[in-house]
């Protein structure tokens, strides 16, 4: 009994310090050096996030750890905006020197039917066409440093991520349902949440 108990602890020993090591790159910076991952993050990921704004384009590339919940390819449409993140996982050790996926848009994403309430700088009274995946409708709401109001087309997925991509102090909701982000009047700054959205989506 006391050598199976043993056995057990120097078992525990041996594999505890055992982390998961992934390639680490920026937009090609610090390419080839690595990292240890932490406890939570299971997954090696190269990734590409892809946004744009009135056409232009603004867009990066990274390899890192993520969780294995991050490993989910999504994308939101607005009137003047659209966001993509595209991702592929492995789970061993530096196997993420592949390149990142190329965008949604690049493979020609096709529009799906559904239509949800988008705003510009007069009001979220247009709407806009769903494309590929996105099959739900979404609202941020902006209270910090002004009030400001953003609508469209999200990845299911993307419900669970803009959070963090429009920074601490957005309210997101989703719903599910042909235009059932309801229209509202804006009384706010357009401009401010598109820069915001360039912030945060790019450099977080």
């Amino acid at each position: 009994m006391h050598l199976h108990v043993s056995i057990a602890l120097l078992f525990i020993l041996l594999t505890g310090g055992f982390s998961l090591e992934c390639y680490l790159c920026y937009n090609e910076l610090e390419f080839n050096k690595t990292m240890r991952c932490y406890e939570e993050e299971s997954r090696c990921a190269s990734s590409r996030r892809v946004l744009y704004i009135a056409g232009v384009k603004h867009e990066t590339i990274e390899e890192a750890c993520v969780r294995a919940s991050e490993c989910k390819s999504w994308s939101i449409t607005a009137t003047a905006i659209r966001g993509e993140y595209s991702v592929q996982c492995c789970d061993t050790d530096m196997c993420n020197d592949s390149p990142a996926p190329v965008s949604f848009t690049d493979l020609n994403s096709q529009p799906n039917g559904k239509k949800c309430y988008s705003c510009n700088w007069e009001g979220c009274s247009q709407t806009v066409g769903c494309m590929g995946n996105e099959n739900h409708c979404f609202t941020v709401h902006e209270y910090f440093p002004q009030s400001s109001v953003l609508k469209g087309c999200a990845s299911e997925f993307a419900c669970g991520s803009t959070g963090w991509m429009f920074g601490p102090h957005a309210n997101v909701t989703c719903c599910e349902g042909n235009l059932c982000n309801a229209v509202e009047r804006v009384s706010q700054s357009f401009l401010f949440l598109c820069c915001s959205l360039i912030f945060y989506f790019l450099l977080n």
